[in-house]
């Protein structure tokens, strides 16, 4: 198992000291079965007079800082240590009601997630594809093909734009950020009954000269809940199913609720200068520790 370091630092520039209102941050890896962090920290400058953790229904930790003082910068670092495990998906682990669909949640295994993003006859066209002419599928191989399909299909880019395309929108272009790509998957799978949220978080990359594991991003993909293995991952922009190369940090029903940072600041429009992302992950092997 990989013992992974990831370094978050957000920077906003501002061309006179301005003042700092309420700043809301999900940026702290959960602590699931298959990844525990092992120690973390963050720097703030210019230093809260406030900071506060909790943690939201869904089990992700939140921090929230209030400031007194005005600055010219306001820098946001997250250094955090986390035990990684790969965990793949076993077809065999789904319970046998379930392993073929369409199926009915019981109530010990109903989580919610149910709700189509908006419901469209030509979203509910698309996700029929996936299924045999007589709306029958085997369940594990629909998400499967679901993810591979949509890898396959729709080309992966960066979008820097706010916000997330409509489902129907990223189907006619063929083409998406991550996030735009999860959004579609969930909007799809929701239609047809699956329950299905999105997660965000990290990305590592592995470096082809070398082993270790030496780049990353911030990343948006998809978990499904089946009876038995419970939430899986999805990842339709890589066509990966399991956790491998994803560090969770937040779960959601909606992506607005996973945004890493947001707060605001107080002063003319023509003070902002810029926003400034780096994020780096890097991993050793239990020998390296």
């Amino acid at each position: 198992m990989p013992i992974l370091t990831i370094r978050h630092v957000t920077t906003y520039d501002y061309r006179q000291p301005v003042a700092f209102g309420e700043h809301r941050m999900m940026l702290r890896p959960r602590d699931d079965e298959d990844q525990k962090v092992i120690d973390s920290e963050l720097e703030i400058t210019p230093a809260p007079s406030q900071l506060t953790w909790s943690q939201d229904i869904f089990g992700n930790h939140v921090a929230t800082a209030r400031f007194a003082d005005r600055a010219s910068e306001l820098r946001f670092e997250s250094t955090v240590r986390i035990d990684h495990r790969p965990v793949g998906f076993r077809a065999d682990n789904v319970e046998d009601f379930a392993r073929t669909y369409p199926f009915v949640y019981t109530g010990k295994d109903r989580p919610g997630f149910f709700a189509p993003v908006r419901r469209s006859a030509e979203l509910d066209r698309w996700a029929a594809k996936f299924l045999r002419d007589d709306g029958s599928a085997d369940t594990s191989e629909l998400l499967l093909d679901m993810t591979r399909s949509i890898k396959r299909t729709v080309k992966h880019v960066a979008r820097h734009e706010k916000g997330i395309q409509d489902p129907i929108e990223t189907l006619e272009r063929a083409s998406g950020s991550c996030r735009d790509v999860a959004v579609l998957m969930i909007a799809a799978l929701r239609s047809l009954g699956i329950a299905a949220r999105f997660v965000s978080g990290y990305l590592h990359l592995a470096d082809d000269d070398d082993d270790r594991i030496t780049g990353g991003n911030t990343h948006a993909w998809v978990q499904v809940y089946l009876p038995g293995p419970g939430w899986i991952d999805l990842d339709p922009s890589s066509g990966v199913v399991g956790n491998r190369n994803l560090v969770r940090v937040a779960v959601v029903g909606e992506p607005p609720e996973a945004i890493p940072l947001q707060g605001t600041w107080i002063g003319t429009k023509s003070d902002y200068l810029a926003m400034n992302v780096a994020i780096t992950v890097k991993a050793a092997t239990e020998g390296m520790r």
